[in-house]
């Protein structure tokens, strides 16, 4: 007899996706990219969907790839696989930066980029005010739409302090905070082979 046992299915009502929220990839998802991935998702629509990875932090600085750019000790993650060479930017100080689109309440997605670069050498914007990604991860039409109804990710809500911190262990403080349904999910080996 055949079983088909989904550890990692949890029934609850999820949230659907929507700019603000993100997906938290469940921890059999071994993509290099999103392996215990936190996503933000800035666009959502019935084109697709764009978000970038939040806790996949990388030791760089933008002067490594942008040397015009002001000494600015930013977080910088790898957004996605997706136009890995591009420079997005998430930040908390909406119409400040000209051209930027509002995601949710005090959360905005790009702008002038020069104008940024204003704001860092006159010492009017912090790095817990923007964060930095290489890249971006997107889904085309219906895509998204597919793994969420295999499991691979799950809807949720993270404060603008969460998103914004840039930290590592981003996706197991998140998992623990949701409760103790998913506490199978933090003990499942980052490498099921090695067990």
């Amino acid at each position: 007899m055949e079983r088909n046992i989904d550890f990692f299915k949890i029934n609850h009502k999820p949230f659907l996706p929507k700019e603000g929220r993100v997906l938290i990839s469940q921890p059999g998802l071994m993509d290099q990219y999103f392996k215990r991935s936190i996503i933000i998702i800035v666009e959502h629509n019935q084109k697709g969907t764009i978000g970038f990875v939040l806790n996949n932090i990388v030791d760089l600085n933008l002067k490594d790839f942008l040397p015009d750019f002001p000494d600015f000790a930013a977080t910088i993650s790898v957004g996605g696989p997706v136009e890995s060479n591009s420079i997005h930017f998430i930040h908390t100080l909406g119409d400040i930066i000209p051209n930027t689109i509002k995601i949710s309440d005090g959360l905005y997605w790009g702008g002038d980029f020069d104008v940024v670069k204003v704001l860092i050498e006159q010492k009017k914007l912090t790095a817990r005010q923007i964060r930095f990604f290489m890249g971006y991860a997107g889904w085309g039409e219906s895509q998204l739409s597919d793994e969420l109804k295999e499991h691979s990710w799950v809807v949720s809500e993270l404060d603008l302090v969460q998103i914004m911190a840039g930290k590592e262990d981003l996706w197991n403080r998140t998992v623990r905070q949701m409760g103790p349904k998913y506490k199978p999910w933090t003990i499942y080996p980052e490498n099921p082979s090695l067990n």
